[in-house]
């Protein structure tokens, strides 16, 4: 997206060389006014959907990123400070990896994922969002439409920072420090049988 957007300004430059003249300064503001304009009109007409403004859904949204969890695997310390961690480094991601039989996992930045994200992509991706241990995917699926909406606004509202999670590690592969590592109990067959005594010989 972001290249998209660097290459607009050449491609209007080269048009406007084509046709041997330069466009009049109305018309320019009118061509960079316009995509703003039904930008800002589509974010209205989502909003008005769900019965909410704009500035609602970023509230709802901070309410459901504090009480749903969000924060404890994907804003660094947050657990650690009870929760005193100031807005602007939430949902960054962290590099303490999850381990597990799944491999190792690591919490995602959500704020660069959801950057270039509009609503309808936004909407979509958590509606079919299947991930890894111990993400609770199936809580986001589960979310209303409107839950999920507001969410995507308060992290836009906080903008992207950070850096990318780092990338999974398969089963088997040892992780850097810091990880949490899940060890499951041996299966109630083989545990009965390792606690019973040798037989005499």
């Amino acid at each position: 997206m972001r290249a998209s957007l660097l290459l607009l300004p050449a491609l209007a430059l080269s048009l406007s060389l084509a046709a041997c003249k330069q466009p009049a300064a109305t018309d320019t503001k009118a061509s960079t006014d316009a995509p703003a304009a039904s930008a800002t009109t589509a974010t209205a007409t989502t909003a008005a959907a769900h019965g909410m403004s704009d500035a609602e859904l970023i509230a709802q949204g901070e309410y459901i990123a504090r009480i749903g969890g969000c924060n404890d695997c994907h804003t660094p310390g947050y657990p650690q400070s009870g929760g005193k961690v100031p807005k602007a480094q939430w949902l960054v991601g962290t590099p303490v990896g999850w381990m597990g039989p799944w491999g190792t996992t690591y919490p995602a930045n959500i704020r660069l994922k959801a950057a270039d994200m509009d609503d309808a992509a936004w909407l979509d991706y958590t509606s079919k969002l299947h991930t890894r241990p111990p993400m609770p995917d199936f809580a986001v699926r589960d979310m209303k439409e409107s839950d999920r909406l507001a969410l995507l606004r308060f992290v836009k509202s906080l903008g992207p920072a950070g850096e990318p999670a780092p990338a999974y590690l398969e089963p088997g592969k040892q992780p850097p420090m810091p990880y949490v590592e899940f060890k499951l109990p041996p299966p109630p067959a083989a545990a009965s049988t390792a606690s019973k005594p040798a037989s005499a010989g």
